[in-house]
C-alpha cells in the first residue's frame, strides 16, 4: 500500500510539473517569437541561468539557434547571439527600439539611471555624462589619473601571491571611485567596497524581496551607498574648493541644458561604477 501511495505521489507530481511548464509556455506564446522555453512560472529559467552562466547561453544556442526566447530574472526575454542583429539593434535605439533591462538591475541602479529613462530626460543625462568625457578631458585628466592610480596600486605587489581576478575587480572599482570622488575616494573606499559588492550581487538575482535574499540585501546596500555619496555632495556644496573629478563636473553643471538634481547625479554615479566594474 505504501509503495502504491508513493507511486501515485510521483505520478501526481510529474503531472503537476508538466502542467505548470506547459501553462507557462502557452501563457507567453505569441506569433513571430523565436523558439525557446519559458521554464517554470515566476522563476522561469533563472536558476539554470545563474548556475550555468555562459554555458546556459551556449546550450540554448545549440538547441534553438542564435535567436531564442527564455524567461530570466523575472522577465520574458528574447536573447540574440547574432552579431549582425545586435549591431542593428544598438544602432537603432531610439528609432522604434526601446532598450529594457531586468527589473532587479533597474531597481539597484535607480529609476533615474541613464539606462532606465527615455526621451528628453535621457538626452539631458547623456549630455551631462558626455560633457565629462570630452577628448580634452580624457587626455588631460582621466588618463593621467588612471595611470597614477594603477602605478600606485601595483607598487606593493612584490613578493606576494596575487589573485589576479579579485585584484582586477578591486582595481576597476577603486579606479572608477577615484575618477568620481577624487581625493575623497581614499576616505570612503573601505566603507564603500563591501556595500558595492552586495549591490552588484543583487543585480543578477530573482526580484524576490524576502529576508536573507540577495535582492533584499542589495536594497540596504544601495541605501548605504546613497548615504555615502550624499555626504560627499553635502561636503562639496559647503566648500568653496573646485574639484576636477566627475562628481565636481556634475555638481557644477556648467551647461544649463544638462543640469541634474542630486537624485539623478547619484544614480548616474552608481551606474558608472557598476558599468566599470562589470
Amino acid at each position: 500500500m505504501a509503495v502504491l501511495v508513493m507511486v501515485f505521489g510521483v505520478v501526481l507530481g510529474l503531472c503537476i510539473c508538466t502542467t505548470l511548464l506547459r501553462w507557462n509556455e502557452v501563457r507567453y506564446r505569441k506569433k513571430g517569437l523565436p523558439p525557446g522555453t519559458m521554464g517554470w512560472p515566476v522563476v522561469g529559467e533563472t536558476t539554470e541561468f545563474l548556475k550555468q552562466g555562459p554555458s546556459f547561453m551556449r546550450n540554448q544556442r545549440a538547441r534553438y539557434g542564435s535567436l531564442f526566447n527564455s524567461h530570466i530574472l523575472d522577465c520574458p526575454t528574447i536573447v540574440s547571439m547574432d552579431p549582425e542583429l545586435n549591431r542593428y539593434i544598438l544602432l537603432n535605439e531610439g528609432k522604434g527600439l526601446i532598450p529594457s533591462y531586468p527589473q532587479s538591475m533597474l531597481d539597484i541602479l535607480g529609476k533615474c539611471n541613464i539606462a532606465a529613462v527615455h526621451g528628453p530626460l535621457h538626452k539631458s543625462m547623456r549630455g551631462a555624462l558626455v560633457s565629462l568625457i570630452s577628448p580634452v578631458m580624457i587626455r588631460e585628466q582621466l588618463l593621467p589619473k588612471i595611470d597614477k592610480f594603477m602605478r600606485s596600486h601595483l607598487s606593493n605587489w612584490d613578493g606576494k601571491t596575487i589573485d589576479i581576478q579579485e585584484k582586477t575587480k578591486e582595481m576597476a572599482l577603486l579606479s572608477s571611485l577615484n575618477q568620481i570622488a577624487g581625493t575623497e575616494s581614499s576616505l570612503i573606499a573601505e566603507a564603500f567596497k563591501p556595500e558595492f559588492y552586495k549591490l552588484v550581487l543583487g543585480t543578477l538575482s530573482l526580484p524576490i524581496n524576502l529576508p536573507g535574499t540577495n535582492y533584499r540585501c542589495r536594497f540596504q546596500a544601495r541605501k548605504n551607498i546613497i548615504s555615502i555619496l550624499k555626504t560627499i555632495i553635502e561636503r562639496r556644496r559647503a566648500s568653496s574648493s573646485i574639484h576636477h573629478d566627475m562628481l565636481g563636473g556634475l555638481l557644477r553643471g556648467e551647461d544649463s541644458r544638462y543640469k541634474l538634481n542630486d537624485e539623478e547625479i547619484i544614480d548616474q554615479l552608481i551606474t558608472i561604477l557598476y558599468s566599470g566594474y562589470r
